[in-house]
């Protein structure tokens, strides 16, 4: 998972980045701009997936050991994660590429690209691992012949660019132009990075003072992960939103119509925070329902998922506001502040309380460590909200 994460963070910081610059050019009709960055982008993806890939698979067990891996889960993390890392062209290609389609104007096309994908690994899944009795390198297979689906159909639209006309001479990499899709893409690079350093952290944390304490070293590591996988669902829905809304606010503030560009910014956050709330009360209302999705196991075991999935996701209600705003400052071309807000859960907040609260609470330190991250988070993404809408609404009234 952390090393899949740092594909998907690389790709996403070329896409986003790529993205950002093509819905601004596109408001501003610079669209000779607009194919050059999203050509730029193509380059710059080839070259990177290629060169993570061969590092990835050539210190595969050592990055295995970074992240926490015991004894027990080793084997089974190289043989899975040798195949995995084989499908990282594609899937950092497929995830990247997403947001430009759906830039372009074709959000069903977009869809349809990375549903077939899942689609087809989650019906390959049961059929390579029980059926042909492959196992976890059934698994594996199944994932990365899902990506490389996403990617054929992702590069088809290429030459169907409602937008712009892609040439040759738009791949030909230019420094300065990617630096600028670097810069607005960087954001949606640390968010992700910062997720990979938080789950090493965290897996680290919870061996060390798991085995310290009733529960041991296996449960705590395995209960939180499922958390994690729990809030990585309804936090999709909520990126979903928010990425959805960064072309419309990016082409309006690039064409000057800042009231749309409110607008869009204002029914994000509606909608994302109606969802965390949901979200909120379904997890502290039903956890051991939800938690028996995933099997069950020992009474230990069963009660520190149900105090995991209670405290780790607290106040997750607050991130949907933290995340639409993120994208906002990433859409009209404010690099420093789309990192600085998408980096303050992970980064600035939740890491050092993984290191601090445990200390002081033992393993659950590690649970309160979550809401902790969540609230700071979200008092940070508040006030620069707050300094860039009055600054906006002052260059309204003087236009």
């Amino acid at each position: 998972m952390p090393i899949t994460v740092i594909a998907l963070a690389l790709g996403l910081m070329i896409g986003d980045g790529a993205t950002a610059f093509f819905s601004l050019c596109l408001g501003q009709k610079e669209l000779k701009n607009a194919a050059q960055g999203v050509g730029n982008a193509l380059t710059l993806t080839v070259i990177v997936s290629v060169v993570l890939t061969v590092v990835s698979f050539v210190w595969l067990r050592p990055l295995c050991i970074l992240f926490g891996a015991t004894e027990t889960i080793m084997p089974h993390a190289l043989e899975y994660g040798s195949i995995i890392v084989l499908g990282f062209p594609f899937y950092m290609f497929s995830m990247g590429f997403n947001s430009v389609v759906r830039a372009d104007g074709s959000p069903v096309y977009a869809m349809m690209a990375t549903l077939s994908g899942a689609i087809l690994n989650t019906i390959l899944d049961p059929l390579f691992i029980f059926v042909f009795g492959m196992g976890v390198t059934g698994a594996a297979i199944a994932t990365v012949l899902g990506q490389i689906i996403s990617t054929i159909l992702t590069v088809v639209y290429l030459r169907r660019f409602k937008s712009i006309h892609l040439t040759r001479e738009c791949l030909i990499p230019r420094f300065k132009l990617c630096l600028k899709l670097y810069s607005l893409g960087v954001s949606s690079f640390f968010l992700q990075l910062a997720a990979t350093i938080v789950i090493a952290v965290m897996n680290n944390v919870l061996v060390k003072y798991g085995a310290a304490s009733k529960y041991g070293a296996e449960i705590p590591m395995t209960t939180l992960g499922i958390t994690m996988k729990i809030n990585q669902i309804i936090t999709g829905i909520v990126i979903g939103i928010a990425v959805g809304s960064q072309p419309i606010i990016g082409y309006n503030y690039g064409a000057g119509k800042m009231d749309r560009a409110r607008k869009t910014y204002f029914l994000a956050v509606g909608c994302a925070t109606v969802v965390m709330a949901l979200g909120t009360a379904v997890f502290q209302l039903f956890p051991e329902a939800i938690i028996s999705i995933f099997g069950s196991e020992s009474a230990l075991y069963q009660e520190f998922a149900v105090k995991s999935l209670k405290i780790f996701l607290l106040l997750i209600a607050l991130n949907g506001f933290q995340l639409c705003t993120g994208v906002l400052f990433q859409a009209i071309g404010k690099p420093v502040q789309a990192t600085l807000v998408s980096l303050s859960r992970q980064a600035l907040f939740l890491l050092p309380a993984l290191v601090i609260l445990p200390q002081f609470l033992g393993v659950e330190g590690a649970l309160w460590a979550g809401p902790v991250g969540d609230a700071c988070a979200f008092v940070l993404a508040l006030t620069l909200d707050f300094l860039e809408l009055r600054k906006t609404n002052s260059q309204s009234a003087r236009s």
